[in-house]
């Protein structure tokens, strides 16, 4: 049988689709590692919980997830379509991101919508992620998880339609850039559960009766320490879901700037090992040397795809600089207990990375009609994040406390959450979950 060379028409057409398969397998990837944050939060919460908590907060994790994925896809989504405008939704636009969609289902002729999908909702299941380490220990799994799902499946996904959707009211109006989410993921979540944490209380035995803050150890610093090592091992995955795959063209950021893998390696071990640098010189401990590479990260996440790497590296000491400085000065001055310090790592860190790249501006924003990046720009954008995380999380917490339906009673937090919500003990064929008294006995002459 003959063989005929192919046209142009199908080579050109071969070339596309290959385009479009290196696309779906690039984000493939990226979701994937993006679900590795997820083993790491549940690690480094678990390890931050004492023994008689440990299970009840991977818990927390794991279901955070589950429910999150189904509710960002009936409705999450479709905010993401909708609401770019602000209050206001655009429902023509949003038609793609009903569950009855075409869109939303196994269809051969669209290689995007699952794929972008996936990784968007694993940056909602990290938003609770960073929430859910700062209420461990003394929150109800059902209040938990109503609050995750507003922040995870609502309240990021609003902030990420402004700031993140091609015709978002932010970047149209205001030139805002946020290329590694800082203020739509980091700021939001930090923000949230700040508001949360100050109606949802300190622990039982956090504070002195003269309100002299006592150290509540977690009951594994290597599991906290491996955890956060694993979410800095997924925070790759994260960041390349924030880059557009554009098959035979440069990449670009989710803006439409050009931006290259390489410059985001660059900044982002840049920043990383700054961060790092900058908690081991004010803290000394490992703890707060993986929380400041985080820090660092964050810090200069919304201009991983601008900066000179010197500049990321300065921007990462001072993120693994302040974030403990700011959790020490919550938890002394407002008496504000949060457990791992989330609202210091992401919330102070995501304002100082956005502020940060306003004051390093200059850069121009290719969106078209978008005026570019300014100082202005960027600290009001900082402020609508931090606003849209607070008011909700703290307005929310505050019904849910006064109803009683926010904290477990005393005495189950006394107890312990494993025995009363899992109910399993992490370790029960070697360390008692439970303080038990110890019997002593004397030995006379």
């Amino acid at each position: 049988m003959e063989q005929t060379a192919p046209t142009l028409a199908e080579l050109q057409t071969l070339i596309e689709m290959t385009g479009t398969i290196n696309m779906e397998v690039f984000y493939w990837w990226c979701t994937g590692l993006m679900v590795i944050i997820h083993a790491g939060f549940l690690a480094y919460e678990m390890g931050a919980s004492r023994l008689k908590n440990a299970l009840a907060s991977g818990v927390k994790n794991i279901l955070a997830f589950a429910f999150i994925v189904p509710t960002f896809f009936f409705f999450g989504w479709w905010i993401y379509l909708a609401m770019y405008n602000g209050f206001t939704p655009d429902f023509e636009a949003a038609v793609a991101g009903l569950p009855w969609s075409t869109s939303m289902g196994p269809n051969l002729t669209d290689n995007a919508t699952g794929i972008f999908w996936g990784a968007f909702v694993l940056f909602a299941a990290t938003t609770a992620s960073i929430f859910s380490g700062a209420v461990i220990e003394r929150i109800r799994m059902s209040s938990f998880l109503v609050l995750a799902i507003v922040l995870g499946s609502g309240v990021w996904i609003l902030g990420a339609s402004w700031g993140w959707h091609p015709d978002g009211w932010l970047t149209k109006e205001w030139g805002f850039h946020d290329f590694g989410a800082a203020g739509c993921v980091h700021m939001i979540a930090g923000f949230f559960a700040l508001g949360v944490t100050i109606n949802l209380g300190a622990r039982i035995g956090r504070f002195a009766p003269d309100g002299t803050p006592i150290l509540i150890k977690g009951h594994s610093m290597p599991m906290t320490i491996i955890g956060l090592m694993l979410i800095i091992v997924g925070f790759f995955g994260f960041l390349g879901g924030c880059i557009i795959y554009a098959g035979g063209a440069q990449w670009t950021t989710i803006f439409g700037t050009p931006v290259t893998l390489s410059a985001v390696s660059f900044n982002t071990l840049m920043s990383f090992s700054g961060g790092i640098i900058g908690a081991y010189f004010i803290t000394r401990q490992p703890f707060w040397m993986m929380s400041g590479g985080l820090a660092g990260i964050v810090s200069a996440a919304p201009g991983l795809d601008l900066y000179y790497p010197p500049l990321a590296f300065l921007l990462g000491i001072t993120g693994g600089v302040v974030a403990p400085l700011a959790d020490k000065i919550l938890t002394e001055k407002f008496k504000i207990d949060d457990a791992v310090g989330a609202f210091a790592v992401h919330g102070v860190s995501g304002m100082i990375g956005l502020i940060a790249l306003g004051i390093f501006s200059g850069f121009p924003n290719v969106v078209e009609g978008a005026p570019d990046i300014s100082f202005s720009g960027q600290l009001m954008s900082a402020a609508v994040m931090a606003l849209l995380g607070f008011v909700p999380g703290f307005g929310l917490s505050y019904v849910m406390a006064k109803v009683g339906f926010l904290r477990v009673p005393p005495k189950a937090e006394i107890a312990g959450l494993d025995l009363v919500e899992v109910p399993l003990e992490a370790y029960p064929e070697s360390v008692p979950a439970t303080e038990t008294p110890v019997k002593t006995s004397t030995v006379t002459a």
